[in-house]
C-alpha cells in the first residue's frame, strides 16, 4: 500500500435520530488508505474545529487513516452547556452508525477517539456495549473534577476489553498523573500512556519549555499512528 498524501476534507450532515442533525468532517487520505478508521469527538468547551482535534484528524489522515470528526448537538446549535448524557450518547451512536454505513467494506478496525468529555462518553458506551469499536484513544481523560483527586471517574474503565491509548499532561488538573497511573495498573485491557511533560488538560505547556502547540500536537499524532499500526 502506498503512503497517502494531500488529505481531502468533506463536510457532511449527519442525522441524530429525531433530535435533528449535526455537522461532521470526513478527512480522507489522497491515495490508498488503511482499513482502520478513527472517529474523533470534541471536549465540553470546544468543537470539532479546535486546533488539537483538527490537527489530530489531518495528521492521522496524512498517515493513511480515514478520520471523521463531528460536533455534539449543543455546539452545533451554538450553545455552551453540554447536552444531557443520553443526548451525547445518541449523537456518538448516530455518527458511528453513519460512518460504518459510509465506509462499508472499506474498514475492518474502528477506533473511537475523544478530547476529555468526548472520550469519556465513548468509553462509557464501550463499557456498556453501546459502541462496538476496536480501540479507544483519550486526548486528555477527565479522571476527576478539577484538583479533586478523590472523586474518580474510573469505574467503567475496568469493564473495557479493547486496547486503549491515553494522552495526558503532567500538569492536568482533571487527571492527576499518579492517580491515572494507579488506574492504568488495574485495567484488564491493553493500555498505554503517553505523557506530555508540563502539559495541562489541553496539552499547553509553560513558555519556559519552548514547545509550540503544533510541535506537541505533531508528537501526539505520531504516537497515535505508531499505536494504530500495532493494535490494528
Amino acid at each position: 500500500m502506498t503512503l497517502p498524501h494531500s488529505p481531502s476534507e468533506r463536510r457532511m450532515t449527519i442525522p441524530v435520530g429525531d433530535m435533528g442533525t449535526t455537522s461532521a468532517i470526513l478527512c480522507l487520505p489522497g491515495g490508498d488508505y488503511k482499513r482502520t478508521a478513527v472517529i474523533v469527538a470534541h471536549g465540553a468547551g470546544n468543537d470539532m474545529n479546535t486546533p488539537l482535534i483538527a490537527s489530530f484528524a489531518r495528521g492521522l489522515s496524512a498517515a493513511g487513516f480515514p478520520v471523521l470528526r463531528f460536533n455534539f448537538l449543543y455546539k452545533e446549535r451554538g450553545r455552551s452547556a453540554p447536552d444531557r448524557q443520553d443526548v451525547l450518547v445518541n449523537t456518538w451512536a448516530s455518527v458511528f452508525a453513519h460512518a460504518r454505513e459510509l465506509m462499508a467494506g472499506k474498514v475492518d478496525f474502528w477506533v473511537a477517539a475523544g478530547k476529555s468529555m468526548g472520550g469519556r462518553v465513548a468509553s462509557q458506551m464501550v463499557a456498556e456495549g453501546l459502541l462496538p469499536v476496536d480501540g479507544l484513544i483519550f486526548l486528555g481523560y477527565p479522571l476527576h473534577p478539577a484538583n479533586d483527586t478523590e472523586r474518580l471517574r474510573d469505574s467503567h474503565l475496568y469493564g473495557i476489553s479493547v486496547p486503549m491509548l491515553f494522552f495526558a499532561g503532567t500538569r492536568d488538573p482533571l487527571c492527576g498523573m499518579a492517580k491515572l497511573k494507579d488506574v492504568l495498573l488495574r485495567l484488564k485491557a491493553p493500555r498505554e500512556l503517553f505523557a506530555i511533560e508540563g502539559g495541562d488538560h489541553s496539552f499547553h505547556v509553560p513558555k519556559a519549555l519552548h514547545r509550540s502547540d503544533e510541535d506537541i500536537f505533531a508528537g501526539i499524532t505520531a504516537k497515535a499512528v505508531e499505536w494504530l499500526d500495532r493494535v490494528a
